[in-house]
């Protein structure tokens, strides 16, 4: 694919203003990973992509093993008055016992220890009583009690692990399990992050007559990183269309994507947009959605650019909802998901129909100690204090017009969004 082609320019948009889940939709059928593989230890492995599925060679456990430490015998030859004669010996985890238990007999067990030949099931060490070479043990087990069949957790040829995953510390648990070392995963995903304009000032600085703190790109930075992108913060760049031009084309060689904030209206020709357009393909999707709705979208040779709105909660908004999946998708993992829950407004308002909306919230307890979701006063989308407010958003439908006090709405956790 190559950015002059506009037969396979995946981000040409469509007509009209869109709404979220035809975006979502058209960027899942357009967008392949772009990252190769390369294999790592086991040890270094959390947090990457997998790139090919984990199979095990193997049964886990490998064999019958005790659940508990306890005494192993055969319940089918337990007399009736639940008397077995202790036999000499034990079993340990790594050291089994080299023999068979004798009808009628039981032989000291410890967690883990494989089951010795002759027994089916554990009685547990604090449930018996010991006397004089004699194990007195319940008569009620069921056969299998306390028993850990071989296999009953992963069976030799089962596939444990599905490539397009980001492997958490379970899941590197689940591949040691059955002896894997190594894993294919996705090498990261390269993005560069950058500002743009002579009014804009780093924090920690002196902000001179009309100029602003860059709060956008420390936000988007963060957000990169926590995504497990390697990230390059190309700082803030001049009001220079040359300057501008020649950072950017640089930087698309030696990454996956470009992310910037007040990037993505096509409409105004500042030197971004002019950059993008000079060099590669840019478009600017028109989203049915508040905040955000302008996204701009483009290709400089085989980066992927993207341009966000400038506010920063249609910033936040704009990046968990659309680009954060996007480009995690360009990272070779599979489109996540996030999951709303439904729960009682603590509050009630209008709403303009034929949007999707989301407003800052957070949890909270009302009167009588039910849990309900609190909305943030005020919609403005510079207000970062709200993004600072809330532990999550509220995604509210298009055909929505009202909400009452008490009715259900969708509660979208931060750490559903991936912050």
């Amino acid at each position: 694919m190559t950015a002059t082609d506009p037969v396979n320019d995946c981000y040409r948009p469509g007509d009209g203003r869109m709404a979220l889940a035809d975006a979502v939709a058209r960027l899942k059928e357009r967008i392949d990973p772009v990252t190769g593989t390369e294999t790592v230890a086991l040890a270094g492995a959390a947090g990457r992509i997998l790139a090919e599925p984990v199979v095990s060679g193997r049964t886990v456990p490998p064999f019958d093993n005790s659940a508990v430490d306890g005494y192993a015998f055969a319940t089918a030859a337990q007399p009736a008055d639940g008397r077995l004669r202790l036999c000499e010996g034990r079993a340990a985890a790594g050291h089994p016992f080299d023999g068979q238990v004798a009808e009628g007999a039981a032989l000291r067990v410890l967690t883990g220890a494989r089951m010795p030949d002759g027994t089916d099931t554990v009685a547990m060490q604090e449930d018996v009583h010991l006397s004089d070479g004699w194990v007195d043990v319940p008569t009620k087990l069921k056969t299998g009690a306390n028993r850990r069949r071989a296999g009953e957790d992963v069976k030799a040829g089962d596939a444990i692990l599905r490539p397009g995953i980001r492997l958490r510390p379970q899941d590197l648990a689940a591949a040691a399990s059955v002896g894997v070392g190594r894993l294919q995963v996705r090498a990261p995903l390269t993005v560069a992050v950058f500002s743009i304009g002579d009014e804009l000032c780093e924090p920690g600085g002196e902000a001179g007559a009309g100029q602003i703190y860059d709060s956008n790109r420390p936000m988007l930075s963060a957000l990169l990183n926590g995504a497990g992108f390697v990230v390059t913060d190309l700082g803030i760049l001049p009001d220079d269309a040359a300057v501008v031009r020649r950072r950017l084309g640089e930087a698309a060689e030696r990454h996956h994507a470009l992310v910037t904030s007040a990037g993505a209206s096509i409409g105004d020709e500042d030197h971004t947009v002019a950059a993008v357009r000079a060099l590669g393909t840019l478009h600017a999707w028109q989203l049915a959605i508040k905040p955000g709705r302008p996204i701009a979208f483009g290709r400089i040779s085989d980066c992927t650019f993207v341009g966000l709105p400038g506010n920063p909660v249609a910033v936040m908004v704009c990046y968990v909802r659309i680009v954060r999946p996007m480009l995690q998708r360009l990272a070779g993992m599979d489109w996540p998901e996030p999951h709303a829950f439904p729960v009682p407004a603590g509050f009630e308002i209008d709403k303009k129909p034929g949007r999707r909306e989301y407003w800052r919230a957070r949890l909270a307890l009302d009167e009588a100690g039910n849990l309900t979701v609190a909305k943030f006063p005020r919609d403005g989308s510079g207000l970062i204090s709200s993004l600072t407010w809330a532990d999550g958003l509220i995604e509210v439908a298009e055909d929505t017009a009202r909400i009452e006090r008490g009715q259900p709405v969708d509660f979208l956790p931060f750490s559903e969004l991936g912050l």
